[in-house]
């Protein structure tokens, strides 16, 4: 089952910095890291899938503050469609939303101009997407294409609320095969986002639902080492929502060799140490406990150990940090990490 998660902030051309830009520095002072090049220095809980979870608050009586919790961003009680006002489609309750009170909202958010009523109608359709029957009326009614077309709109919170709807939708799996044709799309948006920002964010939160079966995790192959830059570099909340993604692709046998060929930064071992937030560290023992279950030939092996740049070196090499980090982390003060470690040292 998932739990879901639910600005323009982008300004002028000299304040922008895109993720590619940010991975530039863990050295001494600083972090930093170029997305496919980063920190390159030289050179479970058992098996288990996670799911994304957002936290969704409202005027009182509209829909907005039944179904969605988020604040309203422009009120407009004079946009009208098929004769019906926008106060009027809002103040209706969640569950009495039908087939043409949806149809409606879509055809608002196709010919409004406005960005702040695309914004308010998005948010309405998001939390009206928690309901599995509005999840299979929108697919139906090809909601899914005209919510994927805004991923390219030009304001930032429209691409953010966009994305927001997608992970509700992505709940369901009929809705996951239509909206695979966007996952390489959104790989994009998250690599060249604002480091730690809300469509970062909502990016990594889509994939964690879209990664919760085998299905479509192939198409993710090509982004480990964004993930495992982003886990480096990222806040807690990143990290975290980027672990949820590792954790589903490493409980996959079939994708495991792909995780440990893929290059990453040394640093990563930095991750595992006391000072750790808590339930980073619990996530990143449970990746790693997922990746040491992995057998393969001892061809491939000894090939793993001498690429430097790959993260089986950066966490088994001879010259890793890990197997000094390990033995300290026993004597961490909570239960559940010293025995992550136990299972993976034994």
């Amino acid at each position: 089952m998932f739990i879901n998660n639910m600005g323009d902030e982008e300004g002028a051309a000299s304040k922008l910095f895109n993720t590619k830009v940010l991975l530039g520095l863990v050295a001494g002072a600083g972090f930093s890291y170029g997305l496919y090049k980063l920190i390159f220095s030289g050179g479970n809980h058992g098996k288990k899938r996670e799911d994304a979870a957002r936290n969704i608050s409202m005027q009182p009586g509209s829909l907005l503050e039944r179904v969605s919790g988020l604040p309203l961003v422009h009120e407009k009680s004079d946009l009208t469609v098929n004769g019906s006002t926008t106060d009027e489609l809002l103040s209706k309750s969640p569950n009495s939303l039908e087939p043409h009170h949806l149809e409606m909202l879509f055809s608002l958010l196709q010919t409004n101009p406005d960005p702040s009523a695309r914004i308010q109608v998005l948010v309405t359709l998001g939390n009206s997407a928690a309901f599995s029957v509005n999840q299979d009326y929108i697919r139906k009614m090809g909601g899914l294409q005209i919510i994927g077309n805004l991923l390219s709109d030009p304001a930032f919170d429209v691409r953010v609320q966009a994305l927001n709807v997608l992970n509700n939708l992505s709940m369901n799996a009929t809705n996951q095969e239509q909206l695979k044709v966007y996952v390489r799309q959104v790989l994009g948006i998250i690599e060249t986002s604002h480091l730690n920002s809300d469509l970062q964010l909502a990016g990594l939160r889509m994939l964690t639902n879209m990664s919760v079966t085998n299905n479509y995790q192939y198409m993710m192959k090509s982004s480990i080492t964004l993930f495992l830059s982003l886990l480096v570099v990222g806040n807690v909340i990143l990290q975290i929502q980027v672990l949820k993604i590792l954790v589903n692709l490493s409980a996959n046998p079939d994708m495991v060799e792909d995780i440990l060929r893929s290059p990453a930064p040394v640093s990563l071992v930095l991750l595992f140490d006391s000072c750790t937030n808590t339930e980073v560290l619990l996530r990143v023992l449970t990746f790693v406990g997922n990746l040491k279950d992995w057998t393969t030939s001892t061809n491939v092996t000894e090939i793993l150990k001498h690429n430097k740049d790959s993260l089986y070196s950066v966490l088994y090499g001879d010259s890793s940090e890990l197997h000094q980090k390990l033995p300290l982390l026993l004597s961490h003060p909570d239960g559940e990490v010293k025995s992550q470690v136990a299972k993976i040292m034994t």
